[in-house]
C-alpha cells in the first residue's frame, strides 16, 4: 500500500506530513480531493469486514493509524508457527527451487514479525553488537537450509558448514545449483549410437517413401503409346 500511494505522490497524506487545511484556505478543495481519494482506493484495497471498520473515518492518516495499530503488532503465536515450519521443513521429493522458495517465503514472513533495527543513537554504536546479532540470524536461515538438503548434496553442505564466516543464504543457494548441475548425468556414449541409429533409420525411411510414392505409384499422366503411367506419349522412352 505504501508504494502505490508513493507511486501516485500521496504518501504525505497518511503519514502526517500534509496537515488538514483550514477551512478558509484556498487550498482545501484540493485537499479534501486527494484526502477523499485516499480513502478510496484503502477502502477498496482492504477486505469487506475491514472496511466496516474504517468508513466512517474522514481523515486519510487516521484510516492508516487504526490499520496500523490493529495489525503492526506481532502476533507471537504466528512466530511460533513459523519456527515450527522452518525447523521440520524438508526437501523430500520437491524439487531444490521449489524447497528454496518455500524456505525463503517462510523467513521472508518472521523477518516481518521479527524486523532487526539498526542503531538509532547519535553517534553511531562501533561496537560488535549488531554485526553478531546479524550473524546470528544468518546462521539460523543457512544452517536449517543446508541440513533439510537431501543427501545428494551433502558434499556442498559439508563445503558451506566450512565456510568461516558463513556465506550469505543468496550466495549458499549459487552453490547448491552448481552441485545440483554437476550431478545431472550426461548422457553415455552407448546410448548416443542408439540415437543416431534410430535418426539415421527414420531418414532412410522417409527417402525411401519419397521415392516410393515419385515411382511406384500411379500418376495422372498417362501414355498413349506404351500404355504406362507418370509420363505422356511425348516423353516416351
Amino acid at each position: 500500500m505504501q508504494c502505490a500511494l508513493s507511486a501516485k505522490n500521496k504518501l504525505a497524506f497518511i503519514n502526517g506530513y500534509i496537515l488538514v487545511h483550514e477551512i478558509d484556505d484556498l487550498n482545501r478543495g484540493a485537499w479534501e480531493r486527494c484526502n477523499h481519494l485516499i480513502n478510496s482506493w484503502i477502502l477498496n484495497s482492504v477486505s469487506p469486514q475491514i472496511a466496516q471498520t474504517i468508513i466512517f473515518h474522514v481523515h486519510a492518516v487516521d484510516v492508516r493509524g487504526e490499520l496500523k495499530e490493529i495489525f503492526s503488532k506481532a502476533d507471537w503465536i504466528r512466530v511460533s508457527m513459523l519456527h515450527s515450519a522452518i525447523n521440520n521443513l524438508k526437501q523430500g521429493s520437491k524439487s531444490f527451487l521449489d524447497y528454496f522458495t518455500e524456505m525463503k517465503t517462510l523467513w521472508e514472513e518472521l523477518n516481518s514479525h521479527r524486523h532487526m533495527h539498526g542503531c538509532t543513537c547519535i553517534h553511531p554504536c562501533r561496537c560488535e553488537v549488531m554485526c553478531s546479532a546479524r550473524n546470528f540470524r544468518l546462521e539460523d536461515q543457512v544452517i536449517p537450509f543446508l541440513t533439510s538438503l537431501n543427501e545428494q548434496f551433502s558434499i556442498v553442505k559439508t563445503q558451506v558448514l566450512l565456510i568461516d564466516p558463513l556465506p550469505s543464504i543468496n550466495k549458499v543457494y549459487s552453490l547448491v545449483v552448481q552441485e545440483e548441475r554437476n550431478n545431472i548425468p550426461l548422457p553415455s556414449s552407448a546410448s548416443l549410437d542408439d540415437s543416431n541409429i534410430l535418426v539415421n533409420a527414420t531418414d532412410a525411411s522417409r527417402s525411401y517413401g519419397r521415392g516410393k510414392n515419385s515411382y511406384g505409384r500411379k500418376g495422372s499422366r498417362f501414355c498413349t503409346f506404351c500404355n504406362r503411367y507418370n509420363h505422356t506419349v511425348e516423353a516416351c522412352y
